[in-house]
């Protein structure tokens, strides 16, 4: 069976984002607020344009596999939005700029317990939680462990080395080569759907399906044919991503005040 570029896409964003937001131990996520900020409605919207059809003369397949090239193509891009976690079996919720130098910035949520922020500059990793958060991953240890856990780290940024073992998985997540490492040299069966638009962007729409599982792919008809979303309407791995802000800079950088070093303390 062939694996469709949207699969590749999904599953590779999936299984990077479950090592990373389901790490209950000592540390957390942590980012950058730019990422958290006003987020664009991401809902396409059907456009009622005549113009001349885009990508005339491609199949589906073919779209895709553009798509896929210049969405691994980028140096850096920002994805958003919600895919499955296997460890706790809810959902992790996601708001990340990340490039191909291993620098990312922005928030993540499990379960829509508490959020977590992450940046990683050089190879330093930064992160903050908030209490839901921490109570939340700390589930089933005790009580005085939590409240000491909670005392100490929350609202407070904190650093670790990225080569450490508790941040090299981190570490990974924020390299978009890792993130997408997966998804090129694709051969897609897609099949070509309507256009419309993502955030203002002109877009057309690709299905793809792999065995039971069924993805909808819409890319972008002007300039670079970026990856815009990806829908999951899989029973078992249901979420919605989107991708956005293609070559831009990442908006890294070292948290300003104090900082609490988790390796000093041997967290």
């Amino acid at each position: 069976m062939r694996r469709t570029a949207l699969a590749a896409l999904c599953l590779t964003a999936a299984t990077t984002l479950a090592l990373t937001g389901c790490q209950s131990d000592q540390s957390g996520r942590s980012g950058k607020d730019k990422a958290d900020g006003k987020a664009r409605s991401s809902s396409p919207s059907s456009s009622p344009s005549k113009a001349k059809e885009p990508f005339a003369g491609l199949t589906g397949g073919e779209i895709a596999d553009r798509a896929v090239e210049a969405t691994t193509g980028a140096s850096s891009l920002r994805m958003k939005g919600d895919v499955p976690d296997d460890g706790s079996g809810g959902t992790i919720e996601i708001d990340m700029a990340l490039n191909k130098q291993g620098e990312c910035a922005g928030t993540m949520s499990v379960g829509g317990q508490g959020k977590a922020d992450l940046i990683k500059v050089g190879d330093t990793v930064y992160m903050k939680y908030d209490e839901a958060f921490l109570r939340a991953q700390s589930k089933g240890e005790k009580k005085s462990d939590v409240d000491a856990a909670v005392a100490l780290l929350a609202g407070k940024w904190t650093k670790m080395s990225a080569k450490g073992e508790d941040a090299k998985e981190i570490a990974g997540f924020c390299d978009l080569d890792t993130v997408l490492g997966d998804a090129d040299d694709v051969d897609s069966d897609s099949s070509r759907g309507k256009t419309t638009t993502v955030d203002g962007t002109p877009a057309i729409v690709l299905h793809e399906q792999d065995g039971k599982e069924r993805y909808t792919l819409y890319v972008a008809t002007e300039g670079k044919p970026y990856l815009l979303r990806v829908d999951s309407a899989s029973a078992s791995d249901p979420g919605t991503l989107t991708f956005s802000e293609y070559d831009e800079p990442v908006p890294a950088q070292k948290p300003s005040g104090e900082i609490l070093d988790l390796d000093a303390l041997g967290a």
